[in-house]
């Protein structure tokens, strides 16, 4: 597996890393281990603490140094990877804000003695991790489990190398200790391997679902804890009382943010038959006006995809669409420009047996869908083997929410297209994987949740 940074505007090799070592590998799940042990004998919380709140200002400090590599990494525009580095800091401050409470002991209610439940931490953690928010991904999993006390090891996504490298001497730079998070150039056998390990207690994983199965599957041979956050066909419905300026201020940005490169970017957007026609015309203005270039130049407003294998994949599934049935309402056009640009496509005619249906396409196509009451809207946004987020519009909050609690998902939004902030537990249900992350939720995903009880005599 080649490690290497190929940035997509520009599609030149800007730097490659050598592959982890086993013998780099051994030292690191010893000096992980060791540091799980060093924690669980001497707590130190405030210490760990105290390096998050460091890790948060460097992150401010160097800003647009880290978005920088990002953008270079995976092409997002230079505006988005200053957010995504602003939104890693602020799990820092959450994560320190609320450890102590976090952390506490639940005291359990028993008239037969007295019993309270500890919090603690449960050992090395293997993190895999995709490309499409370098530092965020890492970030929501370290940040909460640092805190608890697990040891981390990253194997992150192979055209990302430099962004996860970044990230990992922040950490190093924060104070932190060695082998709290070290990040590894691994091959699959490789994380194969570390999953096995008896020194390593779980896995996080975010990816496809055919990543996610083989290391679940590796995971439960080894009885190994684990989470996986594998991708989502969310629906963005929009009901009869919806407030269409909110509609057509959120809906473009729902499918193009990060090129259409999200889990929970809304894919599939079901309206009104009344309504069809508007929708689509909107819809059409609003990519129209897109500006693609240079993600470093702050006035372009959409990136090249990740890859030319990412750019490569999404054009056959958008062939695959229209073969069998589907119809391009505007785009699906080649891009004269070098980089791994795709023009923003709308479909329409997605009909059940269409084998693009019930697949997640990764980039700017956005599939529209015409229904004729809610009754059926509710039916179509259920009908998918995902169940990662959804979006309900509606200018009435306990009609969005009555829609909201019938959708087989783990996170609905109403007005809004998606969001993820520290306070908010991120996860699905389905195919889209299972655990959460961030939040109080999150936190405790690699627990050691440890009754103490005393009877009384």
């Amino acid at each position: 597996m080649a490690y290497q940074t190929i940035n997509p505007y520009t599609n030149e090799v800007e730097k490659t890393f050598e592959n982890t070592t086993d013998e780099e590998l051994e030292q690191t799940l010893a000096n992980a281990h060791q540091r799980y042990l060093d924690w669980r004998k001497d707590n130190n919380l405030e210490e760990r603490k105290e390096i998050i709140l460091n890790l948060g200002r460097i992150l401010r400090e160097h800003r647009k140094e880290y978005a920088t590599i990002m953008t270079k990494d995976m092409g997002k525009l230079i505006s988005e990877a200053e957010g995504e580095v602003d939104l890693c800091a602020s799990f820092c401050d959450y994560y320190v804000a609320h450890a102590d409470e976090f952390l506490a002991p639940d005291i359990i209610a028993t008239t037969s003695g007295r019993a309270k439940v500890i919090k603690q931490s449960l050992g090395t953690l293997v993190a895999v991790e995709p490309w499409n928010f370098p530092f965020y991904q890492i970030a929501r999993v370290f940040i909460p489990n640092f805190i608890v006390g697990n040891p981390m090891i990253l194997k992150d996504a192979s055209n990302c190398p430099a962004s996860a490298q970044a990230f990992a001497d922040a950490v190093k730079e924060a104070g932190a200790p060695e082998g709290s998070l070290t990040n590894l150039f691994l091959t699959y056998d490789q994380v194969n391997k570390a999953i096995a390990d008896k020194r390593v207690a779980g896995v996080c994983l975010t990816g496809s679902e055919r990543g996610g199965a083989t290391v679940a599957k590796e995971a439960g041979a080894n009885l190994k804890k684990n989470t996986m956050e594998l991708g989502g066909n969310d629906a963005f419905i929009i009901l009869d009382d919806a407030d269409w300026d909110l509609v057509e201020k959120v809906a473009p940005a729902a499918r193009l943010y990060n090129a259409g490169q999200v889990c929970t970017s809304s894919k599939r957007f079901i309206v009104l038959e009344k309504d069809y026609d508007r929708f689509l015309e909107m819809m059409k203005d609003a990519f129209s006006k897109v500006k693609m270039g240079d993600p470093l130049d702050p006035s372009t407003t959409l990136a090249p995809l990740s890859s030319k294998k990412a750019k490569d994949k999404l054009q056959g599934q958008v062939d695959l669409a229209v073969k069998n049935g589907a119809k391009v309402y505007y785009g699906n056009k080649p891009v004269d420009l070098a980089g791994q640009f795709f023009m923003p496509t709308i479909l329409t005619d997605i009909t059940p047996d269409n084998p693009i249906f019930d697949t997640e396409m990764f980039g700017p196509v956005a599939s529209v869908y015409k229904v004729k009451d809610e009754e059926e809207a509710i039916a179509l946004a259920n009908n998918s083997s995902y169940g990662l987020g959804n979006t309900v519009f509606s200018k009435n909050y306990d009609h969005a929410e009555r829609v909201a609690s019938q959708i087989e998902t783990g996170m609905s939004w109403i007005n809004d297209g998606w969001a993820s902030l520290p306070e908010l537990p991120f996860g699905g249900v389905k195919n889209s994987g299972y655990g959460r992350e961030l939040s109080g939720y999150g936190i405790e995903e690699f627990m050691n949740k440890h009754l103490i009880y005393e009877a009384r005599h």
